[in-house]
This record gives C-alpha cells, structure tokens and sequence, in this order.
C-alpha cells in the first residue's frame, strides 16, 4: 500500500508538469490556430534560466520566480517580430515556431554542451503522510501547479481581460469592430503560453535536471494532451494533460519505458481516430 501511494504521487507531480506545459499550449493554439513547437524549448529556457541564477550564487527561487517572465517577454517580442506575420499561414507559423524551438535548443547546448546539470531542491527532505514519505518538492509542484490553473481559470472566466480572449477566439473579426486590438490580445496570449512553459521548466529542473533535450519529451507528450484534449477551452487541454500525464508516470511502473512511451502515442493515436474534435473540445471556458 505505502509504495503503491508513492507511486500515485510520483504520478500525481509529473502530471502537473505537463499540465503546465499544455495549458500553455493549449492556450496558443486555441487562440492563434497554431501549434507552438517552440513551446519544449520555452520549457528549456525556464530550467536553463534557474540553473543560470543558482550557479552565479543566487537563491534558486529567484530563478525560478524569474524564469517564467522573462521567456514570457522573449516569447512577446518573438511573436511581435516573426510569428504575428505568418497567422494567414498557419502551416508557415508552426514551421517558424519548430525553427525558433531549433535555434533555442542548439543555442543552449552550444553553452552547455552535452552536461547533464542540477539544480538543488529549493524545498528539501521529506513530508511523511502516515507511514509514507514523499518528496517535499514534489509536492510544492503540485500546490503551485493548482494554484496556476485555479489562476487561469479565474482570469479567463472572471475578468475583463479574459472577456477580450475569449472574444478574439471565438471572432476575431467580431471583436477588432467592437473596438479590441486583437494583434495585441494575439501577443499577449503568446507570451502567457511561454511563460507558463518557463514556470514548467523552472519548476522541473530540480527534478530531471538540466540538458539541451529536456524540452523535446515535454513538447511531444504535451502536443498529443492538446489533441486528445480538443482546442477551444480551458478544460479540454487539461483533461488531455491529466489523461497523458497518467498514463505517461504510470505505465513505466509496469513495462519497459520505451514500450510505455510506444503504448501512450498509440493510445492517443486510436482515441484521436474515433474522436478527432478531443475529449472537451469547445465545451466551457
């Protein structure tokens, strides 16, 4: 019972990681039409960033509280310079994200090369629930994790400035002649999608350490949540997160990791199939 609780909650965090990295994906994609697959390599920037703060001897939090703004503001001024021309085109526009994600990649392993880097726990030891002990880290991604979807959804469903989101989503054109700039609500809804990638990585880092690949695993795993999730809500993209997280943390408990990974993409391929529109496509905010 003790390890079969462990487990659960080792399946619990990494579920939350990728409901970090889809709510912004899926956010962009909703919004913009597009896929960002740069969205592995803002995950990067957001543990390389920690990683950066704590070897020049600052605390790893100020990092990690740094991390999210500051790729949110590359991913503003990189959808202000290069992806806000190619909306018309939207095969273009994710071909130019898969570009930028490259030259992020191979920029971070030009400084890194092939290490494999850590960054210590900023929360460490242990929090004993009974008989069983978890990882104390562990947990504050999980509280953080919640408390950033609680946040999003109160934002899109509660306020004016997720009226004028969801305004831009649902018609673009409706809403420019009511008077929103939907260009600026377009780089807006990038950069929140990038800096909660950043928080991801920020929050991760700890955890599977740092390596010029570290994105590539989230950006597939998260991409394959989006689809079976469906595009056009809040609720879809982390339904599919908690669907793909699950399964993703639980099956390499019971077979090969690779064969995990074989079974979770063929699983979502055969769900996508019969169900294309996702599991909450369009369904609420």
């Amino acid at each position: 019972m003790a390890n079969a609780l462990v487990a659960a909650f080792e399946i619990l965090s990494f579920g939350a990681i990728i409901v970090l990295v889809v709510l912004g994906l899926g956010i962009i994609a909703s919004m913009m039409g597009i896929f960002n697959f740069a969205q592995g390599e803002f995950v990067l920037l957001g543990a390389y960033i920690t990683y950066l703060a704590y070897s020049h001897g600052v605390p790893v939090w100020t990092g990690m509280v740094a991390a999210p703004f500051l790729v949110g503001a590359l991913g503003f001024i990189l959808e202000a310079l290069i992806i806000r021309r190619f909306y018309a085109a939207p095969i273009v526009a994710m071909l130019g994200t898969y570009a930028l994600g490259l030259i992020i990649r191979e920029s971070v392993r030009g400084l890194i090369g092939g290490l494999y880097l850590s960054v210590p726990e900023p929360v460490g030891g242990s929090i004993g629930f009974g008989s069983v002990h978890v990882s104390a880290w562990r947990f504050v991604i999980i509280v953080i994790t919640l408390l950033v979807m609680v946040g999003c959804y109160l934002l899109l469903s509660r306020t004016s400035f997720g009226l004028r989101i969801r305004a831009t989503l649902e018609n673009p054109a409706l809403a420019r002649a009511s008077g929103i700039s939907t260009a600026s609500m377009y780089g807006t809804t990038f950069a929140f999608g990038a800096a909660l990638a950043g928080l991801a990585g920020a929050l991760l880092v700890p955890v599977f350490s740092l390596f010029a690949d570290l994105g590539i695993r989230f950006l597939i795993q998260g991409f394959v949540a989006v689809m079976v999730g469906g595009v056009g809500s809040f609720i879809g993209p982390v339904a599919g997160a908690a669907v793909i997280g699950t399964l993703s943390a639980a099956l390499p408990w019971v077979m090969a990791p690779v064969a995990a990974d074989i079974l979770v993409f063929v699983l979502a391929i055969v769900f996508i199939k019969f169900r294309p529109q996702g599991l909450m496509s369009g369904k609420g905010v």
